[in-house]
């Protein structure tokens, strides 16, 4: 299982906390300077039945000045993916994959069922 995520995210750090809590095995992996490779988000995108906004920070700087809430819309899945392959920041995280599943952000309740 791979855990992409940012030390100074908080969300990513109580994620990283409950898993150890949990004693599960995982490779940690800097979101911004190693984004999900495509065929991740590929997989990513066919796990959440295609929403793509799911994938998406749509809370951050890169995000907002980009203007991405507004583009988004009139963009392939393709050009989306790539998008977010090319910059970490974008990515909503922790982004977790795995063989059997993938997770985007952290909810405890939501990781319970899964752990």
């Amino acid at each position: 299982m791979k855990v992409y995520e940012y030390k100074g995210c908080s969300t990513c750090r109580n994620a990283l906390k409950f898993l150890d809590s949990k004693k599960i095995t995982y490779s940690k992996i800097p979101i911004r300077e190693t984004p999900p490779t495509l065929s991740e988000l590929k997989k990513a995108l066919k796990y959440f039945a295609g929403d793509s906004k799911k994938l998406f920070n749509t809370s951050g700087q890169d995000y907002k000045s980009l203007n991405l809430k507004d583009k988004l819309q009139s963009m392939t899945d393709e050009e989306k993916l790539k998008l977010l392959n090319s910059n970490g920041n974008l990515v909503k995280r922790p982004f977790v994959i795995s063989n059997d599943f993938v997770l985007v952000g952290f909810k405890e309740e939501d990781w319970k069922k899964v752990f």
